[in-house]
């Protein structure tokens, strides 16, 4: 790990910050609904948040006040039902969990022992310390749950817990529909970026063909077209697993639509509602992304393409941390943090956009990519094997660029995410990407 030179102190204080956003986000998300709701399974896909709720306390104990500070075990009893290793999420349920409120005592009396490590604790030194790394970890598991707990509130049936503003109105985009990325070499990754997670190191070049890609995400819009024009119905467009899947369920659209009246109606966190022409498209599996594209004419961007469209700065030839510059995501920037409980119309965020004019690379959707989940050359599993060694390989495809559920603290341009294929009650999106012709790049090496 690569330490930083930043204040311990203003180091402190940022982890402080992100840990006490996390839980203020656990807490609304775990008292919004009675308690039968929290102990219920909304979904086989998903644990009862209740689990998650524990989870999160067993997870902070272990590496905050285990691993960090040297402490002895709380309840080292529960330790294996809180394992998410050990236990699918189908089973959760049957487990002898700890009640509502034993898990939340649970997980307060650990942070508040926490908060007293963090206090005492010089950050430097070892490598779980070093520029606080253990404390962001935390923080962006916590985070990465309070996500998943959104995703199982949107699974839920029943009347409305949560509410937020819609995203502020913006001016109609009337930029490009596409733009072209250069090509040439990027530095992909970082060694530098104090809390990155092991998948996201090290930095590395890569050499990347010149490429267009859409300047915004596909809409719901675009995507009732490609419904309209019999995409659930045409095998062509499909890779054969996800037209199997398309058949043996039966879909017709993304997941949470239906079609009443002559409209498309999608249910979001309670409430049934017209499908918005001019949001990004939610809730589609890769299949249904790469089935899109292939109907558009075009493609999934890879990640390396989605990353450097996102961090490469082609006047400086610099990655930064995030696509306008290195400075942390505001209001202005990104839709994340659940401040809005939707994505914001394709086309908004002016102040967050790229120096070659893409928007929404960061916030409102998750963004399939055609890549699998690999590691990166030179790559070292750190903390812990099961954070990503464990899943590289297989099926799973990578995501990138986080969404309106996603706070900051667990959101970057060197970010990734990872998932099945088939999965659809993430808050996944995407846009399209094809290859620059010889005619169409005046870089001299390529045409």
């Amino acid at each position: 790990m690569t330490g930083s030179t930043a204040d311990p102190e203003a180091l402190r204080e940022r982890a402080l910050a992100a840990l006490l956003a996390a839980r203020d986000r656990t807490t609304l998300l775990t008292t919004c609904v009675e308690e039968s709701e929290l102990i219920a399974q909304h979904s086989p896909l998903m644990s009862p948040l209740v689990w998650d709720l524990a989870h999160i306390g067993n997870q902070e104990e272990q590496w905050l006040l285990r691993a960090v500070a040297g402490r002895d075990a709380m309840r080292p009893e529960i330790d294996p039902l809180y394992d998410a290793f050990e236990h699918p999420r189908a089973e959760r349920p049957r487990l002898p969990l700890l009640a509502p409120a034993e898990a939340r005592g649970y997980a307060a009396e650990v942070r508040g022992r926490a908060l007293d490590v963090l206090e005492k604790t010089p950050l430097r030194g070892t490598p779980l310390t070093d520029a606080g790394f253990a404390f962001g970890m935390i923080a962006q598991h916590e985070q990465q749950h309070d996500e998943t707990m959104l995703i199982t509130h949107q699974l839920r049936t029943g009347p409305t817990a949560l509410t937020a503003p819609d995203p502020p109105p913006a001016e109609p985009f009337d930029g490009p529909a596409e733009v072209l990325v250069p090509g040439g070499p990027f530095t992909m990754g970082t060694s530098t970026e104090p809390w990155a997670l092991d998948n996201e190191r090290p930095a590395h070049r890569r050499l990347v063909p010149p490429f267009f890609i859409d300047t915004t995400p596909v809409t719901n819009a675009a995507y009732q077209r490609f419904i309209d024009d019999g995409g659930y119905d045409t095998m062509r467009w499909w890779d054969p697993a996800g037209w199997a899947m398309v058949r043996e369920n039966g879909l017709r659209a993304p997941l949470f639509w239906r079609r009443e009246g002559g409209q498309w109606l999608r249910r979001r966190f309670g409430t049934v509602e017209p499908v918005p022409a001019d949001e990004p498209v939610l809730h589609v599996s890769w299949y249904e992304a790469d089935a899109y594209a292939r109907w558009a004419g075009r493609r999934l961007p890879s990640e390396v393409e989605w990353e450097k469209a996102a961090r490469h700065d082609p006047v400086t030839d610099r990655s930064t941390r995030y696509p306008w510059g290195d400075a942390d995501p505001t209001p202005e920037r990104a839709n994340l943090g659940q401040r809005h409980l939707r994505p914001a119309p394709a086309g908004s965020y002016a102040a967050g956009e790229s120096p070659l004019g893409i928007r929404q690379l960061i916030g409102d959707v998750w963004e399939w990519t055609s890549s699998g989940f690999l590691p990166y050359p030179g790559f070292s599993a750190f903390p812990y094997r099961e954070y990503s060694d464990v899943f590289f390989g297989g099926d799973y495809k990578v995501l990138r660029g986080g969404a309106f559920s996603v706070d900051a603290v667990a959101c970057r341009g060197t970010f990734r995410n990872w998932d099945h294929p088939v999965r659809r009650q993430i808050f996944s999106g995407f846009r399209t990407a094809r290859d620059a012709g010889p005619t169409e790049t005046a870089d001299p090496e390529t045409a």
